[in-house]
């Protein structure tokens, strides 16, 4: 699945530089208590996930789009196609965002990430350290 591209780091929470280590702890982002926690380095290639201190800190900013987009169409779903009325609709956005909080979290920091690494096919070769 799309293996190579960012598309596929993002989905599926791999290392933006080798697509194959883990980045995060734990794979379930509904265990609340252990949704920030990510492995400082990927296991495969040894790229540094935190880049800088406060480096997801931007993510905040794309978390901000995703959740206007998933609030959007929540709305539009349940206004038009759906045709409740407007304080329904408000209140599925309600319901839309707190359930996919964790999901949005996690897309916005795998997204924030992959603006600044790029796919290295031959990086799980390499032993060199990736700082």
């Amino acid at each position: 699945m799309l293996k190579g591209s960012k598309l596929y780091s993002v989905f599926t929470g791999k290392c933006p530089v080798c697509h194959e280590g883990k980045m995060y702890k734990e794979p379930n982002p509904y265990r609340l208590s252990k949704i920030y926690e990510m492995h400082e380095r990927c296991s495969v290639c040894n790229t540094k996930f935190k880049i800088e201190p406060s480096f997801f800190y931007g993510a905040m900013y794309i978390s901000y789009g995703l959740g206007v987009a998933f609030a959007l169409t929540a709305f539009l779903t349940s206004y038009f196609l759906i045709g409740l009325q407007v304080v329904p609709s408000f209140i599925s956005i309600i319901v839309v965002l707190v359930l996919l909080g964790p999901i949005i979290m996690r897309l916005s920091r795998n997204i924030w990430i992959n603006l600044f690494l790029s796919y290295d096919e031959d990086a799980k070769h390499k032993t060199s350290e990736t700082d």
